[in-house]
């Protein structure tokens, strides 16, 4: 059955509105997706209803909130594809998921003389949390090169690289800055083949394509509900069972202890031993939704929709004289990087929200990609399930009209 994508924006309420004197087109959904109305009533039902703390109490809304809770954490691992919902642990998103990794599997695995695998266009909350790492154990940081502006990673260099010596291999799914879709599966195969643990950075690709973790055979993986039309400040690592139980607590606190002594405490089993004090309660039950929303509309439709919709902004804007574009030419995911010779990225962003487009200018969290690019930022049109051609045609407009008031035309 074919959908219809305009019927599926009448769910979002934001999207309805005036922004300067133009109807709203929203493309910065790289930075942070809408919510459907399925959602924000999950969220309200939970507060109206049920707000309690979990697993402490044993009164009624207790155990409602908790019911929620850890059917949040099941529903996951079904969307994942996890063995077991105890491979899942709640965070505030993609960067502490990342964090946690670095800190509590990191300082008790790596030491000096290591070497961390990343790629070239990582985003800085999978390069930073690994220079910590590196600096206290004194392991060492190699990067997989990105080919030029059209953003592949370099495989020819993979096996120069992937050694031994390499006891971590992050690396990121879909580019926020490039569209980029890595094969992370085969990147995955080949670091276990030299005993490298893995982790995948999916905070752009959990919300727009199907991510199968026991597919892909990561060890961890992580990603961001915000991202994928859920709530902010609710994320997950997904962590194969037996690396989540031989990992230390990552903080300590409420919760995640069996018994507290004086000169020593005892920690429950993961995934709760990494979820120390109060949860966000009401971040996965709205996740929990979101999930139910987007394979509602099925997240193989989702991915061909947003593949559908980025070749075709990317051929109008490539109609514009002296523009550059990132990233592949193809088989790309829904983002579009670009320069306009002559004009600021944040100009360009500027001009473009008085019309009523959202777009991101600058970094996006990747300055040494964009470094080695010779960029200093760039503009980026992102894509999602509500937005359609006539979106596109509209940013097209907008950007002749900013050439012409530039004068870079």
């Amino acid at each position: 059955m074919t959908t219809d994508w305009k019927q599926v924006r009448k769910d979002f309420p934001v999207l309805h509105q005036i922004v300067h004197g133009y109807p709203l087109v929203y493309f910065d959904n790289a930075a942070t997706t809408q919510k459907p109305r399925k959602v924000i009533h999950a969220l309200v039902h939970f507060y109206e209803r049920d707000n309690a703390n979990v697993h402490r109490g044993i009164h009624e809304l207790s155990n409602r909130a908790t019911t929620a809770y850890e059917a949040a954490r099941v529903r996951i691992a079904r969307f994942l594809n996890a063995r077991s919902s105890n491979e899942i642990v709640f965070t505030r998103g993609t960067t502490e998921g990342i964090n946690l990794v670095a800190s509590a599997w990191g300082y008790a695995s790596i030491k000096r003389g290591d070497e961390i695998l990343l790629t070239e266009m990582e985003h800085h909350s999978n390069i930073v949390p690994w220079q910590l790492l590196a600096e206290r154990t004194g392991a060492k940081l190699v990067y997989l090169p990105v080919t030029g502006d059209e953003g592949l990673l370099d495989l020819d260099k993979l096996d120069a690289l992937l050694t031994p010596r390499v006891k971590l291999f992050s690396m990121v799914h879909i580019s926020n800055s490039l569209g980029t879709v890595n094969p992370v599966a085969m990147l995955c195969a080949q670091a276990r083949k030299v005993g490298a643990v893995t982790l995948v950075d999916a905070a752009q690709s959990a919300g727009h394509t199907p991510v199968d973790v026991q597919q892909i055979d990561c060890d961890f993986l992580a990603f961001s509900g915000h991202k994928m039309c859920g709530p902010t400040g609710i994320g997950v690592l997904y962590g194969r069972k037996e690396l989540l139980d031989s990992i230390p607590p990552y903080q300590g606190g409420g919760e995640m202890i069996v018994s507290v002594h004086f000169d020593h405490s005892t920690y429950k089993p993961a995934p709760h031993r990494f979820e120390a004090g109060t949860p966000d309660i009401s971040g996965p039950i709205g996740l929990h939704a979101a999930l139910d929303y987007l394979d509602e509309l099925g997240r193989e439709k989702i991915w061909q929709h947003d593949q559908a919709l980025v070749a075709y902004a990317y051929q109008r804007l490539s109609e514009l004289k002296n523009i550059r574009l990132l990233g592949p030419t193809s088989g790309r995911a829904g983002v579009v990087s670009f320069l306009l010779p002559g004009i600021h990225a944040h100009d360009v962003v500027t001009f473009a929200d008085q019309k009523g487009v959202a777009l991101r200018g600058g970094h996006h969290c990747t300055q040494p990609l964009l470094r080695k690019l010779g960029v200093e930022a760039t503009s980026r049109a992102s894509f999602y399930l509500y937005n359609v051609e006539a979106e596109v045609d509209h940013l097209v407009d907008v950007l002749h009209e900013t050439q012409r008031f530039f004068g870079t035309r």
